[in-house]
């Protein structure tokens, strides 16, 4: 063999035992929160059977009536596209000027959305125009509001099922 070869033959080597070796010894600091599930050992699984997909449920303390729509029809697999989330009372009062968070991820892969949806703008009447929502894959995701109106604050989850 030639002695560039025998380098090149050794650096791939010797660079494959080292990456070995650091996933080796850095998994359990790390911790397993970076593998999907498959490569954890677990088992490719569906969503629940009672998942709930509705696009208007009431908030976790009851306290708001949410729903959505999108500006998109089926909701698009890697598009940034926009929602608009009405926002009422339990007793169907449009509820105004309240602060929105949004948060998301797929819970059987342990990851959050691509993007950073935000509240942008107040439409009135108990709606807020939320932009840039986006799925980059097929599944079940969840969607999650902080609302905070009134003096209350609450939270609801939407589930959606992209297919």
């Amino acid at each position: 063999m030639k002695k560039q070869t025998i380098t090149i033959v050794a650096t791939v080597v010797i660079t494959v035992v080292v990456l070995f070796a650091a996933f080796y010894y850095l998994m359990p600091t790390i911790g397993a929160r970076y593998l999907h599930p498959l490569m954890m050992g677990g088992e490719a699984t569906s969503e629940p059977a009672n998942l709930d997909t509705s696009t208007s449920i009431l908030s976790d303390q009851e306290w708001f009536r949410v729903s959505y729509t999108s500006n998109e029809n089926p909701l698009p697999l890697n598009q940034v596209h926009s929602w608009t989330l009405h926002v009422e009372t339990a007793d169907g009062q449009p509820v105004e000027n309240a602060e929105i968070s949004v948060d998301g991820g797929m819970p059987q892969h342990g990851h959050g959305l691509p993007t950073s949806p935000q509240v942008t703008e107040n439409l009135g009447s108990g709606d807020y125009l939320v932009e840039g929502m986006k799925f980059q894959m097929l599944g079940w995701w969840e969607v999650r509001f902080g609302i905070s109106a009134d003096g209350r604050s609450d939270t609801v989850t939407f589930n959606l099922i992209l297919e």
